[in-house]
């Protein structure tokens, strides 16, 4: 059940069919919110947002466990030429969770500021890159992070419907 392809080098690449009904449909604003990711990034921005007032992608990555801690570190020091590579999962399931954490900060109303990464030590200060593309909208988005400008109230609010109920017979 695998398809042969050719690369522009000449290598021969193996893709794996998609089997019916299993293809990943795109993100949109009319279909975040049933995308299997969405309840994860969900939960991930509202643990964020019980410790702090920023929500920035790498944090919901890290909290969501497709980026280590210490794949983290590495990259921050420089060891790791992009942030991409350590990702635990696809590209395309990196971009989609880029996607849907857009869509969810804008649900909440959240403003949006820019970052810029510096590698981690004394003495360097290059720009860390986020995407083996180096593609502008995917390093903007990385670098994007989202500040809680509303009242703590609300905020305790959107954080308890965010999180699964506790039970507490298990």
């Amino acid at each position: 059940m695998h398809e042969h392809a050719v690369c522009a080098m000449g290598r021969a690449l193996l893709h794996q069919m998609r089997l019916p009904g299993k293809t990943m449909k795109q993100v949109t604003v009319t279909t975040y919110r049933q995308d299997p990711y969405y309840p994860r990034v969900v939960r991930a921005v509202a643990t964020i947002l019980a410790r702090s007032d920023e929500v920035a992608p790498v944090d919901v990555l890290l909290e969501m466990g497709n980026l280590t801690p210490k794949h983290h570190e590495a990259w921050s020091r420089g060891r790791v030429p992009y942030l991409e590579r350590v990702f635990a999962g696809s590209l395309s399931k990196a971009n989609r969770i880029l996607r849907l954490i857009g869509f969810h900060v804008h649900d909440l109303n959240m403003l949006p500021r820019r970052t810029v990464y510096h590698q981690w030590g004394q003495g360097h200060n290059r720009v860390l890159r986020f995407s083996k593309s180096g593609n502008q909208n995917v390093e903007e988005a990385y670098a994007t992070h989202d500040v809680w400008n509303q009242s703590q109230e609300k905020k305790r609010h959107v954080i308890a419907q965010s999180m699964p109920e506790r039970r507490d017979d298990a």
